[in-house]
């Protein structure tokens, strides 16, 4: 019986001992090949997603692409042997959420070839100098290319790429990628192909912008910084709010662009130093060194007092002001700081309020200045009473005569500009809907 029992204990040992290796081997197949099928899977989807979208690993047909919609988390974002983005070291946490924006990674080779070797300089900002690229697709970009002996660059890059990922409207300048190689950090943008405000309001190149026109590019404006003031999450404050911060695009839309200020101020909260552009500053801000979102108010109150003037805030546009504010009585008497050369061509009713309501903007009090979501409603409610006018002029005037002959032809180029405008301000009309 004892020898009976011995075997039936030895017997049962050896069983579990095998069901337990057994049991160990296949919980590593298993493994094995779960670990097998994710890499499979992960490589025919990335392909899969490469044909499908217009997207190219070594540039993007991205000029079209500008919201979050559009732009989903499986965007192909070029990855380095290890599997990760390796444009920064040791920053997968931030590569992870640019992915996820859906923003993409350009080569240097492919950018090098489209800006002629970095020759189709455009425009120098605080950063670095920005260029114009013809990519392979057809795509027209800008490069700006971050300064390499800049720690406030190094640090604009890794928070703008990070910021602008998520921010998108149809009147901010938008990022659509990116690139790190060689040592160089740049930044890719939607081209704005008609430039800064400032080059139209200073340029000799350009005719006077029309005072329509103006109000227009003021409600872009405005409605670019409602979103980052009341849209984002969190909010965003820009902080050099200016006329060259101002892009136009082919239909002479306005965006507001440059955002480092501002992306800076989020690494560091506490900075000490006065950031901004002379002129623009708010006085709250340089005696307390806090900027809020009613420093921005004041800057933009600023750039419409510019638009009005088409002057200069650094070569004395508000001590300008300050003297016609003492001749003006709140809706009346602004009519004496209008551009020249609009010689007249302006509508007085729409002047005056525009003006007192900048005037408004540039309180010394914060507390007295409007929020952004106001500025958006009277500039809305100045274009709308605008288009009833004209609606009224239009039932209530005869039938147009044909037009008259000049004679002799001359000042043939100032008129094929005027007429451009015309065809500015009547495309504007046609897409009210889209301001108001």
């Amino acid at each position: 019986m004892e020898g009976e029992s011995f075997g039936l204990i030895v017997g049962i040992s050896l069983g579990v001992v095998i069901g337990v290796l057994l049991a160990i081997s296949a919980f590593f197949c298993f493994r094995y090949h779960r670990k097998t099928s994710q890499i499979v899977n992960s490589g025919g989807g990335s392909s899969r997603r490469s044909a499908t979208l217009p997207i190219r690993e070594n540039g993007a047909n991205s000029c079209n692409i500008m919201s979050d919609s559009t732009l989903g988390p499986d965007s192909p974002v070029r990855s380095s042997s290890n599997g990760r983005s390796g444009w920064l070291d040791g920053f997968s946490k931030k590569t992870s959420v640019i992915s996820a924006s859906g923003i993409l990674e350009y080569s240097y080779r492919d950018l090098q070839k489209a800006t002629c070797n970095f020759t189709s300089l455009i425009g120098q900002g605080a950063f670095g100098p920005v260029f114009k690229a013809q990519m392979s697709t057809g795509e027209t970009v800008a490069v700006k290319v971050l300064a390499t002996d800049s720690k406030q660059g190094e640090k604009e890059f890794q928070t703008e790429v990070m910021l602008l990922g998520r921010l998108h409207h149809r009147n901010l300048v938008n990022l659509v990628g990116y690139c790190a190689e060689k040592g160089q950090h740049m930044l890719i943008y939607v081209y704005m192909s008609k430039g800064s405000l400032a080059s139209h309001l200073y340029s000799e190149k350009h005719e006077p912008l029309s005072w329509d026109l103006r109000v227009y590019i003021a409600l872009d404006v405005a409605r670019g910084l409602e979103y980052l003031h009341d849209g984002a999450v969190p909010p965003v404050i820009h902080r050099d709010i200016k006329s060259s911060n101002i892009l136009l695009d082919q239909s002479m839309r306005a965006r507001v662009a440059d955002f480092g200020l501002s992306r800076e101020e989020m690494v560091d909260k506490h900075a000490a130093n006065i950031r901004g552009t002379f002129g623009y500053l708010d006085p709250e801000y340089i005696s307390t060194r806090t900027y809020t979102k009613k420093s921005d108010v004041y800057g933009f109150g600023v750039l419409l007092f510019e638009l009005i003037a088409a002057r200069n805030p650094q070569q004395g546009l508000m001590e300008y002001v300050e003297l016609a504010a003492m001749n003006a009585e709140e809706k009346v008497g602004w009519e004496e700081i209008v551009d020249s050369r609009l010689d007249g061509r302006f509508d007085l009713q729409e002047v005056n309020e525009v003006a007192a309501f900048a005037y408004k903007c540039i309180s010394r009090a914060p507390r007295k200045r409007p929020n952004m979501r106001d500025v958006v409603q009277v500039l809305t409610r100045v274009i709308k009473v605008r288009h009833s006018r004209k609606r009224q002029k239009k039932s209530a005037s005869p039938s147009p005569l044909p037009p008259t002959v000049e004679s002799g032809g001359e000042q043939t180029g100032n008129r094929s500009v005027r007429s451009e405008n015309h065809r500015r301000d009547n495309s504007m009309d046609s897409t009210l809907e889209d301001y108001c």
